[in-house]
């Protein structure tokens, strides 16, 4: 038990010297770690927005919004359907509070109708991939008479909801990501919301713009039919401002078939035409084939680009465009062709977001968390290597030369995993300080109750350590559960004291259980001392 051979010495030393390594960029200055090379460790820890600063939001997606346009959808789904062959007669379709509603025109035909809109219906929770066959259909559909109700399930609501929401999350994570934000926590809160911190960010306007914008990019044909003054549109249109204030043409209308989709862009950059900055787009096959097919059989027509329901431009098509690629033109700043550029990189939202809460956490702030933190981390840390000095002498020094150790493993760990460090993480760091000691405590106690039982001091210090091991082994895996169970059900800054603390029972299991033991042993075996003053 006491026998550390000359290869596991220098594996229990080279973990340890991994650790001192792993923390030492923490010690120095941003610009002395930038310099490093890349094979050598460089990685900092990260400060939570408690500690740096920054700012806080919390957004609330559109449900309402989600929910109608679904209905809308489901409108267009029902006139293609009526007008396939043989095409049925009808009047009066619209969206009429949660339900589609219409009139066959024909009695005789209501039958058909019913039964050609219910084929429609699409199972809510089939997965064939999973082995679900069936479902609840997400339709349904009712006939009064002539008159015709389509209605979406309650579990297809709730479907479409959650969808939009994940996706919406994931969104706002790339349009974040695309602004170079360092670590940003973005998570779902409740049903629909989002909660986004983002440290070291004192001014997030940008950030509350570019979230601002759902970004929903979509290409209709122009309806030269109808006169947009007129205050008539025809069924199949919409009429839609322009975003150009200098437009010499305030509103178009269009047809409401999107003839390219912005889910079918591929990249899109900022850059320059004739010296004005525009945005240059590209599609993917599918969109580039959509993209040539429209524009080779509408030449001459005007082709609307539509973002958020506003014209951006409405260029007039003089040739078949083969290459699925075009630029978007307006009145752009470089700023805002760049942001309008990584808007649809990142994809359009399906919903607006609504800021709920904005809280920005100044550094000054932060620097007094930190502050505050070192202070409570080394009185603790004095305190107790101060205690198992006296308390326990030439082992208790040895306990804290572990205690030293894991202290670095632990900040070198977080720096390897580029974990953000929070005060909830700092207070998991002192708690780790005391609870590296409890493995010793037991051990040093051990040791003593073995000597007073009158063995020697190469038994006593053996069966000290082999029988308090099961008792520290039941301790930390107890506490390591309950970091395991903080770290899957919490979020935010509980999640930063459940990787602290899970963090800090690695390491103290290892500094208590394999680096004491090995002092201790070296030095035994050195001295042979034959007897203990502990």
């Amino acid at each position: 038990m006491l026998y550390f051979a000359k290869w596991k010495i220098a594996g229990v030393l080279a973990v340890c010297l991994l650790g001192i390594v792993l923390t030492l960029p923490n010690l120095l200055p941003r610009n002395v770690v930038d310099a490093i090379p890349d094979w050598l460790p460089n990685q900092q820890i990260n400060l939570g927005l408690d500690l740096q600063g920054g700012s806080h939001l919390l957004l609330e997606v559109d449900v309402d919004s989600v929910i109608r346009d679904r209905f809308e959808s489901l409108e267009d789904e029902v006139r293609l359907e009526l007008r396939q062959q043989p095409r049925i007669g009808y009047r009066g379709l619209g969206v009429r509070g949660d339900t589609v509603t219409l009139t066959i025109r024909d009695p005789a035909e209501v039958d058909d109708a019913v039964r050609r809109l219910r084929a429609m219906a699409i199972p809510v929770n089939a997965n064939p991939l999973l082995g679900i066959v069936g479902g609840t259909p997400n339709i349904e559909v009712s006939a009064s008479g002539s008159a015709i109700t389509v209605e979406l399930t309650q579990e297809a609501l709730r479907q479409r909801v959650d969808s939009a929401v994940r996706q919406s999350v994931e969104i706002v994570r790339r349009r974040i990501d695309e602004t170079g934000v360092n670590e940003p926590s973005i998570q779902r809160q409740g049903g629909d919301r989002i909660l986004i911190q983002l440290p070291g960010v004192d001014d997030p306007d940008r950030i509350k713009r570019l979230l601002g914008e759902t970004a929903k990019m979509t290409f209709h044909l122009v309806d030269m039919t109808a006169d947009p003054t007129s205050g008539r549109i025809p069924p199949g249109s919409r009429l839609l401002q322009s975003d150009d204030p200098d437009d010499p043409i305030p509103s178009y209308v269009v047809r409401k078939r999107v003839e390219v989709s912005g889910e079918n862009l591929v990249d899109a950059q900022p850059t320059y035409d004739q010296g004005q900055p525009v945005v240059s787009f590209r599609f993917d096959a599918v969109g580039a084939k959509r993209f040539a097919d429209t524009t080779a059989q509408n030449v001459g027509r005007p082709f609307a680009i539509v973002l958020d329901d506003k014209v951006v431009s409405a260029p007039r098509i003089n040739e078949p465009i083969l290459q699925g690629s075009g630029i978007i033109t307006g009145n752009f700043t470089p700023q805002t062709a760049n942001d309008l550029a990584l808007l649809l990189r990142a994809g359009a939202l399906p919903a607006p977001l609504e800021i709920l809460e904005e809280r920005t956490v100044g550094p000054d702030l932060g620097a007094d968390s930190i502050q505050a933190g070192k202070v409570a981390s080394a009185i603790g840390f004095a305190l107790v290597i101060i205690f198992m000095a006296i308390a326990y002498g030439l082992f208790g020094l040895a306990a804290n030369a572990a205690l030293i150790t894991n202290m670095f493993m632990i900040f070198g760990v977080l720096s390897l995993l580029q974990a953000t460090l929070t005060l909830p993480g700092i207070a998991g760091i002192v708690l780790t300080i005391g609870m590296a000691v409890d493995a010793n405590v037991l051990i040093f106690e051990r040791i003593r109750e073995e000597l007073r039982a009158g063995k020697s001091p190469f038994n006593a210090v053996e069966a000290g350590y082999k029988r308090a091991f099961t008792t520290i082994v039941d301790a930390n895996v107890t506490t390591g559960i309950a970091a395991i169970i903080l770290f899957a059900f919490g979020s935010g800054p509980v999640k930063g004291f459940a990787v602290t603390l899970g963090i800090g029972i690695v390491s103290s299991m290892f500094t208590a259980t394999v680096l004491t033991r090995m002092l201790v042993s070296l030095w035994m075996r050195r001295t042979r001392p034959t007897a203990l003053a502990l």
